[in-house]
């Protein structure tokens, strides 16, 4: 994977994330940003795509891995996978956008349990 496109797949990542988390994580944020209406209950118009969302997080994710952690001898030379501080700047990064995107797709089940003083 060449240098330019090795952020592709992690930006499609989070993409894909957020969109599986529109239909719960969104209106929670209006909310605590203070925006109120009887609209917000409209934006669960993407539920029926949360699935797809989902596992299109989760290939993404996979493949990023594999390109992060695959053996270092099909690194060529010249290539981002070649210098070691580069290596270590995008598993961390990939790390950061691993456990936010897990944040946001597990929203679903973990909003119903803060406590009604968070949400109103």
């Amino acid at each position: 994977m060449s240098i330019q496109n090795s952020k592709l797949p992690l930006l499609g990542a989070i993409s894909a994330a957020i969109g599986a988390s529109l239909c719960c994580a969104g209106p929670l944020i209006l909310i605590l940003l203070g925006v109120s209406g009887s609209w917000i209950a409209n934006l669960t118009m993407f539920e029926p795509f949360k699935p797809y969302f989902i596992l299109a997080t989760v290939l993404l994710f996979v493949w990023i891995g594999w390109g992060l952690y695959k053996p270092q001898s099909s690194c060529k030379e010249g290539e981002a996978c070649a210098i070691p501080q580069v290596q270590k700047n995008r598993r961390r990064l990939f790390w950061l956008a691993l456990i936010i995107a897990t944040i946001l797709v597990t929203s679903t089940w973990w909003i119903p349990l803060l406590p009604e003083s968070w949400l109103y």
